[in-house]
């Protein structure tokens, strides 16, 4: 056991929280399944109405701490403790052999899932232990201990789930210490920590995963007293600071995940923010984590963490003022205030964002209709300072018979083509350069080299955009703005001289409202972006 029961005063924690906890508790008992003829019962459906097992384990963990937290007005409700036992059955069915559970939209007997489990399972018995909740403990410790024996020997899929892994058996760790889960941390730890040179994770995922690594790094750091793990924490919120626009959405256009060029918050980082704000002293920091804690501080953690209970401290400013370089990912970053700029010179077909308050543009990217295969994805970028220039060659042969004449098969043109001789090559150069203008930037687009190819530049927009300057999808001004409910971008410099927008062989268009440049090689045009 970890001791006797605590005592929790009426002001400990604030009501605000307790109460948007109490509401996570009402969301779980009307929602979850209590037919007893359902297959499902005990478990709780989702957006597509599937019933995912882990779902059931976090029913564990909130009803858990309501149930133990004299502040909860579910306090000693025993419904809590029969709706977690109608949770914990509904785990018990959808149990692998192995002790796995699995996560209906991909994952089946999966030690990931298990692993994601095992950590709020493993809340849970804590939470029980700590509160002397014997009934609660008898339901969730012999089930916490089979997903953390499970995980003990399972597989993984991603970089994160090693780290998921870790906390899970850092924290069963301390409720069972066991040489074996020591043993496959430290396996897991020895293939190093996937932290690139810009303190970013190897996924990328800044509204996502990131977020895992850091949780989890700052559970293992602190359950088995290694400081030093808390290192690539560090780093990784130093950097994700610098990727913040001004309403505190984090830039996604990197990501290798899910979460890329999809609207996200650092909802996620909240508990390792506030554990480096409160118990290191990171001032840094202070501000995310006090404008997060409104709707993602955590009840249940600040009970097993309860010296994080504090909100009284002082904060200082968040960067809004700064040109920053992501050399390794080859991302350039420049904040203005509410203005945000987001550059990427290299490997990616949209490589430019630009923000100013609620105006967003969320991409621009560009076509040429050469051989369907000019859409400019940049093979090479530099960055000085705050200016960046990236470029692409092309180049789109005709072939000629082989000599001496050879049979061709039906299924061999594609490998054979590249071994024909080659003639009436033609060549594409196409560039894009970003340098900072005052109250914007200027973007200049070029394409040479065969001449008269259409080339299309598409603006894509955020919706609720009210446009001046542009007919249809075109902008035929040369001074365009695109104005939303506070803010607006100008955009001087456009023009179209035809209409052919969705260019073969490009990218499908973004998603939303997209308008246009247009114009024939050669082409040269520079297009100012200013924030008003």
């Amino acid at each position: 056991m970890l001791g006797a029961a605590a005592s929790v005063s009426g002001a400990e924690f604030g009501t605000d929280l307790v109460k948007r906890h109490d509401d996570a508790i009402d969301y779980y008992l009307k929602n979850q399944v209590t037919d007893p003829k359902s297959r499902w019962l005990g478990g709780l459906p989702d957006a597509y109405g599937l019933h995912a097992p882990g779902s059931g384990v976090g029913i564990w963990d909130v009803l858990t701490a309501g149930f133990v937290n004299p502040q909860s007005r579910f306090h000693k409700n025993n419904l809590l403790i029969e709706r977690t036992k109608l949770a914990a059955d509904f785990v018990d069915r959808s149990t692998s052999p192995e002790g796995n559970i699995y996560l209906p939209i991909t994952n089946f007997n999966s030690p990931p899932d298990s692993a994601f489990a095992c950590r709020s399972a493993s809340n849970a018995t804590w939470l029980a232990r700590k509160y002397q909740a014997k009934e609660l403990l008898a339901i969730v410790e012999p089930r916490t201990k089979r997903l953390a024996d499970a995980i003990t020997v399972g597989g993984i899929h991603t970089p994160n789930h090693r780290w998921v892994v870790c906390a899970a058996l850092s924290q069963a760790h301390e409720l069972w210490p066991e040489d074996r889960y020591m043993r496959r941390i430290n396996q897991w730890l020895a293939e190093g920590i996937d932290l690139d040179s810009d303190g970013q994770w190897s996924e990328r995922s800044t509204a996502g995963y990131n977020a895992i690594c850091c949780n989890a790094f700052t559970v293992i750091a602190h359950k088995l007293k290694r400081p030093e793990l808390l290192e690539p924490v560090r780093r990784n919120l130093e950097s994700m600071l610098y990727l913040l626009h001004a309403d505190g959405e984090v830039e996604t256009g990197f990501s290798r995940r899910q979460d890329l060029n999809t609207r996200g918050t650092m909802s996620g980082y909240w508990f390792p923010l506030q554990y480096f704000t409160v118990k290191l002293g990171d001032r840094r920091f202070a501000k995310l984590a006090k404008d997060l804690s409104a709707n993602s501080a955590s009840l249940a953690t600040l009970m097993e963490y309860p010296e994080l209970n504090r909100f009284d401290y002082p904060t200082d400013p968040l960067p809004d003022n700064y040109v920053k370089e992501y050399p390794h990912n080859h991302i350039l970053r420049v904040r203005r205030g509410l203005g945000s700029v987001t550059i990427s010179t290299q490997g990616r077909d949209r490589f430019f964002s630009i923000r100013y308050g609620d105006a967003v543009i969320q991409a621009v990217r560009f076509a040429s209709a050469f051989f369907g295969k000019a859409q400019f994805i940049p093979q090479k970028g530099e960055m000085r300072g705050s200016e960046a220039r990236m470029s692409q060659d092309l180049e789109a042969p005709y072939y000629q018979p082989f000599t001496p004449t050879r049979k061709i098969d039906a299924d061999e043109w594609d490998e054979t083509q590249k071994l024909r001789p080659k003639t009436q090559v033609s060549k594409l150069a196409q560039s894009a350069s970003v340098r900072e203008i005052d109250g914007g930037v200027a973007l200049t687009i070029e394409a040479q080299g065969t001449e008269n190819v259409p080339v299309a530049v598409e603006i894509n927009l955020r919706e609720g955009a009210k446009l001046e300057g542009v007919e249809g999808n075109l902008v035929t001004s040369s001074d365009a703005r695109v104005s939303y409910a506070k803010n607006a971008i100008r955009i001087s410099g456009g023009g179209a001289e035809h209409k052919y927008v969705e260019i073969r062989g490009a990218a499908p268009k973004l998603p939303g409202q997209s308008i246009y440049v247009t114009g024939y090689t050669p082409f040269r045009r520079t297009l100012e972006f200013r924030w008003s």
